[in-house]
C-alpha cells in the first residue's frame, strides 16, 4: 500500500506478503558485531495503523467476540446498514491497447456468444466490438459494456465475476469488472485475509471491504478502485474460499456508515497493540471514526513487537539525506495517540534537523511508525 501523505484511498496489507516478509528483512532483530556500536529501534505493528487491525480483529474473533462488536471497537461511532439497492464497484484490472474477453452473452446491445473471444478497438469515433478474427461488429461510442450478471474470462487475468467495461484512459484502453458489491466481497476477502480465521473475523472484513469499495465511487476517472494495495487486492473466481464467501453471503449487502454515508473503513496488518488517529499519519483532517483506539487483541499478530538493528554506518547511509554531518542522536518530538511518530529530531555531528514519522519509517525500511525508542549502545 501507499502510506503516502495523503493518499485517496490507503490501505489494505496482503496478510500473505506480510508473513513472508520476515524472512525477507535481514536488519530485523539482527545481531550486531561483539562489542560493536549499534543502533536499536524498537516498535510494533506493520502497516498505518488506521482502523481495524486484521490481527486485533483475528484475536477479537479467537476470543468469541462478533463481528458487530469487533468492528465498532475500530470504528467508533459507526452503525451498521443494510443497503437498500445493488450497487456495483467498476475494478481497473489493466490497460491494454487490444484487450480480450470472453464468457459474456450480451455486448454493446447485441447478442454475442459466451463460448467466443471479442476483442476492442478503439477508433476516431470510438470504441468498437471485434470478432475473433478481428472484424468490427458493433460500434459502441465511448464504452463498450457487457451483461454484469454472471462472469467473464479476461484474457491473461482469468474469470472475474460481474461483467466487463472498456473505455478510453491513458492513450490506451481501460479494462474494467464492472461486478455486483457482493460478488466484490468474495475477490477482495479471499486476497485480504487468511481463510482459516474465525468466521465473524472475515464477516467484520466483508463490512469493510464493501464499505472501501462503496465509499470510493466517483474517485478515478472511469472506474472505482484497483485492484491491489491502492485499494484493496482483489482477486479471480480462481482465487475464492468456501469460507470467505460464507462470510460474505452471511452479511450481504451491510456497509458501515457514519453521518448517512458509507464509511472509509481503512484497515492495516497489524496495530502493535494501539491503532492512531489518521490526521496523525496522514496529516490531514481527523475523521470522527477512524480515531486511535486501544488493541490488546493484537497482541497475537508476529509483528506485535520488533526490534531493528543498524551499524552506524548503515544508519547514516540510510538517513544521510535528512542528517547534518554524521547522526549522533534521534529523539523523539511528537507522537501520535499511539506511539507512532509524528516528529523526530535528528542530532548531526553538523547540527540538528527535523524529520517526519513517515519519511523515518521509510528512510529505515520499517514495518510501521510506531516506535518506542531509538538509541545506540
Amino acid at each position: 500500500m501507499d502510506n503516502s501523505s495523503n493518499p485517496p484511498h490507503p490501505v489494505r496489507l496482503l496478510l500473505a506478503l506480510l508473513l513472508a516478509a520476515a524472512f525477507l528483512l535481514p536488519s530485523l532483530a539482527s545481531p550486531g558485531q561483539a562489542g560493536a556500536v549499534t543502533w536499536n529501534v524498537k516498535g510494533g505493528g506493520f502497516g498505518h495503523g488506521i482502523g481495524m487491525s486484521a490481527y486485533g480483529a483475528y484475536g477479537m474473533g479467537l476470543d468469541g467476540y462478533k463481528y458487530g462488536r469487533i468492528l465498532r471497537q475500530y470504528y467508533r461511532g459507526i452503525q451498521i446498514r443494510k443497503l437498500g439497492k445493488q450497487r456495483n464497484i467498476k475494478v481497473l484490472l489493466d490497460v491494454d491497447s487490444t484487450p480480450w474477453f470472453s464468457g459474456a452473452s450480451r455486448a454493446c446491445g447485441r447478442k454475442i456468444l459466451p463460448r467466443l473471444r471479442y476483442s476492442a478497438g478503439l477508433g476516431p469515433k470510438g470504441i468498437f466490438l471485434k470478432g475473433a478474427g478481428g472484424k468490427p461488429l458493433k460500434k459502441c461510442g465511448r464504452v463498450l459494456r457487457t451483461n454484469a450478471n454472471k462472469s467473464v474470462v479476461f484474457q491473461g487475468l482469468g474469470r472475474y465475476r460481474g461483467g466487463v467495461e472498456i473505455k478510453r484512459g491513458g492513450g490506451s484502453l481501460y479494462v474494467i469488472n464492472n461486478v455486483p458489491v457482493n460478488l466484490y466481497c468474495r475477490g477482495v476477502l479471499s486476497k485480504e485475509l487468511i481463510p482459516s480465521w474465525p468466521l465473524e473475523t472475515l464477516k467484520a472484513f466483508a463490512l469493510a471491504a464493501r464499505s472501501i469499495g462503496l465509499s470510493s465511487k466517483g474517485t478515478h476517472d472511469g472506474f472505482d478502485v484497483y485492484p491491489d494495495t491502492r485499494s484493496q487486492v482483489y482477486g479471480p473466481i480462481s482465487s475464492e474460499y468456501p469460507q470467505t464467501n460464507r462470510a460474505c453471503a452471511k452479511t450481504a449487502s451491510q456497509v458501515l456508515m457514519y453521518g448517512g454515508k458509507v464509511a472509509v473503513a481503512l484497515f492495516s496488518a497489524s496495530s502493535g497493540g494501539h491503532t492512531e488517529s489518521v490526521q496523525n499519519v496522514w496529516y490531514g483532517d481527523p475523521v470522527p471514526y477512524l480515531r486511535g483506539v486501544p488493541d490488546p487483541w493484537d497482541k497475537v499478530s508476529p509483528y506485535h513487537r520488533w526490534t531493528y538493528r543498524f551499524t552506524p554506518a548503515r544508519m547514516n547511509s540510510l538517513l544521510g539525506s535528512y542528517v547534518s554531518g554524521r547522526l549522533k542522536a534521534v529523539k523523539i518530538t511528537k507522537y501520535g495517540v499511539s506511539k507512532r511518530v509524528i516528529w523526530a529530531r535528528l542530532y548531526g555531528t553538523r547540527g540538528v534537523t527535523k524529520i517526519r514519522g513517515d519519511s523515518l519509517q521509510y528512510a529505515l525500511g520499517l514495518p510501521d511508525r510506531l516506535i518506542f525508542s531509538i538509541f545506540k549502545r
